[in-house]
């Protein structure tokens, strides 16, 4: 009887471990704008790379790729300058608070 008693406890402090709610990766944190733009620049820098790595390796001719080179600079710019504005209001990073 107390074998039994001691897997119950043992599988319900397993139960317990697993599916605590802060352990939980299907629970998403709270996301400020900020949060979101700062994604987004990453996005942006990281498709920048990857376009002038692709232009040196001659998948694109120099027209499209200034072209598209130009329409991720600014939408890089825009993302920053949105991030500024908001910095200025006071918002934070969800981050930043935890």
């Amino acid at each position: 009887m107390g074998l039994i008693a001691a897997i119950v406890v043992l599988i319900l402090g397993c139960f317990t471990f697993i599916f605590w709610p802060e352990r939980n990766p299907f629970v998403q944190a709270d996301k400020t704008r900020v949060d979101y733009l700062r994604e987004r620049k990453e996005a942006i820098y990281e498709n920048l790379r990857d376009l002038n790595f692709e232009y040196l390796a001659g998948k694109y001719p120099e027209a499209e790729y200034n072209e598209q080179r130009r329409a991720l600079e600014d939408e890089a710019a825009k993302t920053m300058a949105e991030m500024e504005a908001l910095s200025a209001r006071g918002m934070r990073s969800g981050r930043a608070r935890a």
